[in-house]
């Protein structure tokens, strides 16, 4: 049984593509305010916003409890619109031995099509899939495009 796995879907927002990759790839600190539920706080360790290179802390919640991510951007692919996050540190390595968290967002008429995809490898077998955070990767997207809207 392999222990690499990958998930992927697409969600289809009103704001426009280049917003919502705006967000993503330089301004992810804006999550705390875009959902204080969800995301506690962004904070950038090394480099600059929306430079490749660059770390960055999340701490967030998910079924009322606390965690922490630390991940690298591994890529922003301007031309596609594409964020690759690569987690370095936190709690999902205590699961995972890798894990990358690909966001797109791709132009649909006056919409926009996010792309989420993970890649991982779990520690073991008996580790799930990460189905809870995939969800709330696209509920955040949601909650994004809510707020992108009414701004």
């Amino acid at each position: 049984m392999s222990l690499e796995g990958k998930l992927s879907a697409e969600i289809l927002i009103v704001a426009p593509h280049h917003e919502h990759h705006g967000v993503w790839s330089g301004r992810p600190h804006h999550f705390s305010n875009v959902s204080p539920g969800k995301i506690k706080k962004v904070h950038l360790h090394e480099g600059d916003w929306g430079s490749v290179g660059s770390v960055i802390e999340w701490h967030y919640v998910i079924d009322g409890k606390d965690h922490v991510a630390k991940e690298v951007v591994e890529s922003i692919d301007e031309e596609n619109k594409a964020v690759t996050f690569k987690v370095i540190d936190g709690d999902l390595l205590k699961e995972y031995k890798s894990f990358k968290a690909i966001v797109q967002s791709i132009p649909k008429g006056e919409a926009t099509w996010v792309r989420w995809t993970f890649e991982y490898e779990k520690l073991n077998k008996d580790i799930p899939h990460p189905f809870k955070v995939f969800e709330f990767a696209i509920h955040l997207s949601e909650e994004l495009d809510d707020h992108l809207v009414q701004a």
